[in-house]
């Protein structure tokens, strides 16, 4: 061919004839006749000898260059000679740089001349005539780059293939690729304006066929003319893919790459895979307007296309979508790129289009399409949210209210987007189900692995579990049972930590029966697969609390579905198990294995949680074993939350506001006490102490209808009535009631009043409700009887008769009754049970005093003593208390100048009392136990009287816990009194008051026979 051609010349005449006639401007050189044969010689046979001499490889080239200066008809022989020279110089390029560092020499052939001198020549040609040398030189160059980057990819100095930035770096470090570089782009530049499309599919061509050794040029076209590039290579890619025709259309089906059928879609792909780094906003602009235009019927495909245009190609317009969808599978990173602005771009209208425009399409193509975008979405690395919300929303059907009798032109779009939306729940369970780790059917305990195999689009959903859990727990129509098939398969995916905080997510923000039952529902399906997600899920939730990650509502919420759940258990007991009744038994079970965590939101400072909390710990099981911290722990924030549940009570009915919770929440309380002291001893003593030293407590007296006290138990004075008068006189008269006399005794001093100030100042301090504290009282009483109450403590069987109030147990009794003592009057010894004479209490006026103010202050603590007289003998361990406020009682009584009992009400109900627990307690006989009946009938040194025969009974028969003995009969202890002696010296001061007023106390008469 090369022979022909030139000879062709040399036979057609005058060279420069041969040019002109192919050329319109001047050759740049004009060889005579004698050179330009000898040219032509020595290029046609490049080993003869010219003048006796052998050409070299230099000559030879240089003939050819000069040849195609002279005959540019020649310019296609000449080309494929300068493969070869191009090649020589690369081939000697690289064994320099491999040798270099070896020392080694003699490589001396250099064509840098010759390359610059080819690249001149080329570049004047293309810039005086580019329609006739752009497309040539550039088909040329391109394929000749193509080949030599293949060629020469296993040498040891070429880089590998993907160390992009490498590649380019010493592929343009040779001068030979290099000028075939800039000849490609000064190509490129002057078809920008009128046939882009031919450069481009060179490139494109070449890029098929020596991809990934050519990556490196497509690299750098495509940043020298990133708009270009991107524009036309998609504008290729798409008539080339809309060329195969639909039977050839490879989608990815179930995510099998058929996308080798169309040739140049892997090296757009390729092209566009290496532009994103530093253009991927152009791309991503690109890709859009591509789907946009493509949807609007009068939009040209590309700004820069010749006249082909979308009305002139209908096949064109519907090959658009799937040769994106294309792209997109090849390449998960463009497809991130758009997905979030393509969902922005799905509006109403858009979507109207695009069904229009796809429903000319085959079912088979369709439903490929749809296989093709689900596995789009599971693959995609971001988004997924997004593209999840915008299904739902337009897939969600109409309401039935607004919807009319024709169909919405809606209609089709919503059965899209459902149809894809099942597809997509379908994939995501064959991929979730079918992983290798899963494949034995054996349920994952918790602490498993992650699993290998990796689904993006869940990947991403796992960061928002809570905002799924909160759309499905909407209850619109399909739309919760579409996510929350999601969600289950998010949790058996993401396994343990996923499952935990889905489930933990649901009690949280459910706010009724019908979306609680959604969290039944999870831990249904996830418990085949996921053992001990329960007790994980309540640590979890633990776990938010501690950090505070809870706001009150949530925290209220979230312990109000707990408790419902276990509340859930009681009520099915009568039935059979089901799914709920059995998640009840777990969630009760962990529960109580965190009381010590949840304990403390008893005292939380908003009520609905302290609230909530009480619900939930008066409804779960107790645990079967606990450190005694912990129970300890429990038993004080129990008793504690009592008390504020009692003031709430009072507050809101103060308030005239509806007190249902507030009464439900003592309720709570007190069912939450009863059972705590039955769970042990040590519990049932921590709750009883608790509960004393509560109602003794300054800042609970007034619920009981007390009075706040000072440390020597006086109530304590108003600010206008204290006075810094200074020591002595009003230190010791504030240690003093205002009646005790003792007569020739030096503490013979009454706090009547301040010398010069007149009369001591009333201090009148606000009166609490009166109904109000008989319901705390009772309510106390209630919860004391209760947690004293319980037959597994007692000893004894409880009563056959079921509507006698089981027998309060001594041993509870006898823990009421020391700490009262303990409380009332601190320094008195246990041991201290025996009564002296009555001439010892002028030893231990003041503390008897202080035990005097004590129950003055505090009104409840007869109620107390009322409790633990019923417990027997617990009474006994009382005897000082019963001691001292017997000694002040015969002070008063004494010193007293009224002319009947009644005109000292406190006193005559406190001694009325006092002898009725002693008779209660048996430490007094019944004619003794019942003179308290007479007191409001006698003048006040009757009353003396008669209490101080209790009081020479009682140190004559000292009150000892020896003298009971246990009634099996009864279940309690008895006293039998017949050991005790004759009663009768201590009954005749009785009978002498009873004959005295025999007009008033006759009928009493029979109650104090011997």
């Amino acid at each position: 061919m090369l022979r022909d051609q030139a000879m062709s010349v040399v036979f057609d005449g005058s060279p420069l004839n041969a040019m002109q006639s192919s050329h319109t401007h001047t050759p740049l050189t004009v060889l005579s006749g004698q050179e330009l044969s000898l040219e032509i010689k020595s290029f046609i046979s490049g080993v003869d000898t010219v003048q006796g001499r052998k050409l070299s490889v230099r000559e030879h080239a240089r003939c050819a260059v000069r040849l195609l200066r002279s005959v540019p008809a020649c310019r296609g022989a000449v080309l494929e000679h300068l493969r070869g020279v191009y090649d020589e110089h690369v081939s000697v390029f690289l064994l320099h740089l491999e040798t270099e560092g070896d020392g080694s020499s003699g490589i001396s052939s250099n064509l840098e001349d010759i390359i610059q001198e080819v690249h001149g020549v080329l570049s004047e040609f293309i810039r005086l005539n580019p329609r006739a040398w752009a497309p040539l030189v550039s088909s040329w160059a391109v394929d000749l780059l193509g080949q030599l980057s293949s060629k020469h990819a296993g040498r040891r100095v070429a880089p590998h293939s993907s160390s992009l930035n490498e590649l380019l770096q010493l592929w343009m470090s040779c001068a030979g690729t290099r000028s075939l570089m800039e000849a490609y782009s000064q190509c490129l530049a002057a078809m920008l304006a009128w046939c882009p499309d031919a450069c481009v599919d060179a490139l494109l061509d070449t890029s098929v066929q020596h991809s990934p050794h050519f990556d490196w040029v497509v690299a750098h076209i495509g940043s020298a003319f990133p708009g270009t590039i991107i524009s036309r290579v998609l504008a290729c890619g798409l008539k080339d893919f809309c060329s195969h025709g639909t039977k050839d259309q490879g989608l990815l089906v179930n995510g099998v790459d058929k996308g080798s059928r169309v040739p140049k879609i892997g090296s757009v792909v390729g092209i566009l895979g290496h532009l994103a780094a530093h253009h991927s906003d152009s791309i991503r602009k690109e890709l859009l307007r591509m789907f946009q235009e493509s949807l609007s019927p009068s939009t040209p495909m590309s700004p820069t296309s010749s006249s082909t245009s979308w009305e002139g190609s209908p096949q064109l317009r519907r090959a658009a979508v799937p040769f994106l969808l294309q792209l997109a599978a090849m390449s998960p990173n463009l497809f991130g790129a758009v997905s979030a602005e393509l969902v922005d771009l799905l509006r109403p209208p858009v979507l109207l289009q695009l069904h229009s425009l796809l429903q000319g399409l085959p079912r088979e193509e369709l439903d490929n399409m749809l296989g093709l975008a689900v596995h789009l979405i599971c693959q995609s690395p971001s988004g997924g949210a997004r593209v999840l919300r915008f299904l739902a929303d337009t897939a969600t059907p109409a309401s039935v209210i607004i919807s009319g009798p024709m169909p919405s032109p809606h209609e089709g779009v919503r059965e899209g987007c459902d149809s894809l939306l099942q597809m997509l729940l379908l994939h995501l369970h064959k991929l979730v189900y079918n992983r290798s780790d899963s494949a034995d059917g054996h349920p994952h305990h918790l602490a498993s692995p992650q699993p290998q195999v990796v689904i993006p689009f869940l990947e991403e959903l796992q960061t928002h579990v809570s905002e799924l859990c909160a759309e499905t727990l909407r209850l619109e129509r399909k739309r919760h049972l579409w996510l929350h098939q999601l969600l289950c398969l998010l949790s058996v995916y993401g396994g343990p930590s996923v499952a935990t905080e889905a489930l933990c997510q649901l009690l949280t923000q459910a706010r009724n029966p019908e979306e609680l039952a959604l969290a039944w529902q999870l831990h249904n399906t996830l418990s085949s697969c996921l053992a001990g997600l329960i007790p994980s899920a309540v640590a979890y939730c633990v776990a938010q609390i501690h950090t505070h990650t809870l706001g009150p509502r949530q925290l209220r919420q979230l312990l109000l579905n707990l408790a419902t759940v276990l509340q859930s258990q009681d009520e099915d007991r009568r039935g059979t198990p089901d799914a709920q009744s059995t998640m009840a038994v777990q969630v009760g079970s962990a529960v109580s294995v965190h009381l010590h965590d949840f304990s403390p939101l008893l005292l939380h400072g908003d009520p609905t949680v302290s609230h909530a909390a009480v619900r939930l710990l008066s409804a779960s099981p107790l645990p079967r074993t606990a450190s005694p911290a912990h129970l300890l722990l429990l038993s004080r924030a129990a008793v504690a939350h009592f008390f504020l549940a009692l003031r709430r009570r009072g507050e809101v009915g103060k308030v005239g506001r509806d007190g249902g919770q507030a009464a439900e929440a003592v309720s709570c309380s007190v069912q939450l006490l009863s059972r705590f002291a039955a769970y042990s001893t040590l519990t049932l003593k921590a709750v009883l102490q608790q509960l004393v030293e509560g109602v003794l407590h300054k800042g609970n007296a007034g619920l009981f209808g007390g009075q706040i006290a000072d440390m020597s138990g006086a109530p304590v004075p108003s600010q206008s009535g204290s006075l810094d008068l200074g020591a002595s006189l009003l230190d010791i008269n504030c240690r003093f009631g205002t009646t005790v006399n003792f007569s020739g005794s030096v503490w013979s001093v009454f706090h009547a009043g301040v010398i010069g100030k007149g009369l001591k100042m009333r201090t009148d301090s606000p009166q609490p409700d009166p109904s109000g504290v008989t319901l705390n009282i009772q309510t106390l009483l209630t919860v004391v009887v209760q947690c004293c109450s319980s037959s597994g403590l007692n000893g004894s069987r409880p009563p056959a008769d079921p509507d006698e109030p089981p027998p309060i147990n001594a041993e509870a009794a006898k823990v009421i009754a020391v700490t009262l003592v303990e409380n009332v009057c601190p320094d008195v010894a246990n041991g201290e049970l025996s009564w002296p004479p009555e001439e010892h209490t002028r030893t231990t006026v003041e503390r008897d005093i202080h035990i005097r103010r004590c129950f003055e202050a505090h009104p409840v603590l007869f109620t107390l003593l009322q409790v633990v007289a019923a417990g027997r003998p617990a009474l006994c361990y009382c005897s000082a208390v019963l001691r001292g406020l017997l000694a002040t009682l015969l002070a008063h009584w004494e010193a007293s100048r009224e002319a009947s009992s009644a005109d000292s009400p406190w006193h005559l109900r406190a001694s009325c009392l006092l002898v009725s627990c002693m008779g209660e307690g048996q430490l007094l006989p019944p004619v003794l136990a019942n003179v308290h009946e007479a007191f409001s009938h006698l003048a006040p040194f009757e009353v003396r009287l008669l209490l101080l025969a209790v009081w020479e009974y009682v140190r004559a028969n000292g009150p000892m816990p020896q003298k009971f003995v246990f009634n099996p009969d009864k279940g309690l202890f008895c006293r039998d009194f017949s050991r005790d002696g004759d009663v009768a010296r201590y009954v005749s001061p009785i009978h002498s008051v009873l004959h005295k007023n025999i007009d008033r106390l006759g009928h009493l008469c029979w109650r104090f026979q011997l």
